[in-house]
């Protein structure tokens, strides 16, 4: 009943309502021209952002409805890939190497942490395979831990393009990455309602039901950046110690 009523109290969002959403952004834009001249990668950033997300939702449609684990398992792997590629978009130095390093930490503590969310966690056996709650899942996991390589990989070639020895920058490089998580943990439930909670609230989910959802969610993101910045972390150092022998 409740789910029913918020459901047809819930506006559509028309085109022009998705317009009149997005405009606001060119103000953000004309601000980023003023303060970093970078107007236009914000711009890129907002086309992309738009084009993508409508391209995807007819593409879930496909792929929910599909129920194929190779469909799925494309998915997931495409997602890793691209994570990977926009993880070290700031990198200037040895970009390919640091590629694989990134590629190699999501791939081993991205699947290991969404595979022990999904089967150990939730529960998930019969199918063990359903893109309707892999790929949601997976999409938190990647783009969260992708986030956690940009910030250390950044930070930790700066602290060395200063001098810096490698202990002194890897650690920094970890607290910096650690950064969103850690806000985002000491926020929620006080400053933030994330995302998720608030849509299953909003559908008609018990709040009981749906904070445990969120706090499964935290700790997987918590788990995904934390072991994906690590790995890369200990494979940047071996790079960086076999470039100086």
């Amino acid at each position: 009943m409740l789910a029913a009523a918020l459901e047809n109290d819930l506006p559509t969002i028309t085109i022009y309502a998705l317009i009149l959403s997005v405009l606001p952004c060119l103000g953000v834009a004309w601000l980023a021209r003023g303060l970093a001249d970078s107007q236009w990668e914000l711009l890129r950033a907002i086309a992309r952002m738009v084009l993508q997300l409508l391209a995807i939702g007819y593409a879930l449609v496909f792929i929910f409805n599909s129920g194929n684990a190779l469909v799925g398992s494309a998915v997931v792997l495409t997602m890793m890939l691209i994570s990977a590629v926009i993880g070290v978009r700031l990198i200037k130095v040895d970009r390919a190497r640091a590629f694989r390093d990134a590629l190699v930490a999501l791939g081993i503590a991205g699947l290991a942490v969404l595979g022990w969310t999904m089967f150990v966690v939730l529960g998930l056996h019969d199918p063990w395979y359903q893109p309707r709650l892999i790929v949601p899942v997976a999409g938190m996991i990647f783009s969260n831990a992708m986030t956690g390589i940009t910030l250390a990989a950044e930070r930790l070639q700066s602290e060395l393009a200063q001098g810096a020895e490698m202990k002194a920058a890897r650690s920094s490089a970890w607290t910096a990455a650690l950064i969103p998580q850690i806000n985002a943990l000491l926020a929620v439930g006080l400053v933030s309602l994330p995302g998720m909670m608030t849509g299953q609230i909003l559908s008609g989910v018990d709040p009981l039901i749906a904070v445990r959802y969120q706090i499964v969610i935290m700790a997987m993101i918590l788990q995904a950046s934390g072991f994906s910045v690590a790995i890369y972390l200990a494979l940047a150092g071996r790079r960086h110690r076999a470039r100086q022998a």
